[in-house]
């Protein structure tokens, strides 16, 4: 079974005042019930018995009369509505003053100045400044703020129908901001081959630098603080520089050993040695004629040798030139 909506209700214990109920149990907030502070209201305000009415007044300007009273009453619920949208404080100051001016006119003496020129009009005074706190009640509960017994309701919220909307929460402010930052963009090392230089030496030709980036980012911040951050752009703002550096490939330069000279071989003697037995190609020794003539002390196998250095003048028969310098056995 669905429980009837937030609304006034008559009092199950006392049927003299509203009870409000918030859809599901009592609550401990209670309102005088409007049909008493009627009655109330004209009980204080008729004429005595014993006084006749006018016989002369019309009904139309009863209406009127009534009429009035039902605007003023209106109007004090919609200025105390107003006044509670505004501001809870300005409602709270409107009715201490008109409750204080209520209160001086009952007491103290009537204020022609304010239309109140009786004391029975700071009576009336006083059922303005509730209908101003009931105004705000109303306008309270509507906004979804829970009614309190200091703000007490009309019987139109008794009537109503329409459920109390839930209060919406106040969602958390979320921002975006830009910031930027600046990071160092690393320098590469490179080599070159420098055929000026010695072999593994080196020299440094152009010393590193480190470049600059700018990146920026696009930063939300929920209540003040950060919570994410994305890239949006990434620029070089300085280019890096580059090391160079030169590694020598040059050969090493021999060291010159001085060498004594070889001795100059002996001259050789132009008439050739030994008569017409030797062999007239060569001159310098005789150089036997035979089937086959080696240089003494040498390999080979003979049968006739000669003992050198001998100069070949003509044609080497016996090949004993090896070296093809003109000189043979040398």
């Amino acid at each position: 079974m669905s429980q009837p909506p937030a609304a006034w209700h008559p009092d199950p214990e006392d049927p003299h005042q509203l009870r409000w109920w918030d859809g599901h149990r009592w609550t401990d907030a209670v309102a005088p019930s409007p049909a008493k502070a009627a009655t109330t209201q004209t009980a204080t305000t008729a004429p005595p018995a014993s006084a006749p009415a006018p016989a002369s007044a019309p009904a139309s300007a009863k209406r009127r009369v009534g009429w009035r009273n039902a605007g003023i009453i209106v109007a004090a619920l919609v200025v105390g509505g107003v006044l509670a949208r505004l501001s809870p404080i300005a409602i709270l100051l409107v009715a201490t003053a008109v409750v204080g001016v209520a209160l001086y006119v009952m007491i103290a003496r009537p204020l022609p100045a304010l239309g109140l020129r009786t004391r029975m009009s700071g009576v009336v005074a006083l059922g303005m400044a509730a209908l101003l706190v009931t105004g705000g009640g109303i306008a309270s509960a509507n906004s979804g703020s829970s009614p309190t017994a200091s703000e007490p309701q009309s019987f139109a919220a008794v009537a109503s129908s329409t459920p109390t909307p839930t209060p919406t929460p106040t969602p958390t402010p979320t921002t975006f901001e830009t910031a930027t930052e600046e990071v160092p963009v690393p320098f590469e090392a490179s080599t070159v081959d420098d055929p000026q230089l010695d072999q593994g030496a080196t020299a440094l030709v152009a010393a590193g630098v480190n470049g600059v980036k700018v990146i920026t980012y696009r930063l939300t911040l929920v209540d003040g603080v950060e919570v994410s951050r994305e890239v949006v752009s990434e620029a070089i703002s300085v280019q890096p520089v580059n090391e160079i550096t030169a590694i020598g490939s040059k050969a090493p330069t021999p060291v010159s050993v001085p060498v004594a000279p070889a001795p100059a071989p002996a001259p050789v003697p132009l008439v050739q040695q030994g008569g017409g037995g030797c062999d007239s190609n060569y001159t310098g020794a005789c150089v036997p004629i035979a089937s086959d003539v080696d240089c003494a002390g040498g390999s080979g196998d003979g049968p006739a040798y000669v003992q050198g250095p001998v100069q070949v003048v003509g044609s080497d028969i016996y090949d004993l030139d090896r070296d093809g310098d003109g000189i043979a056995c040398d």
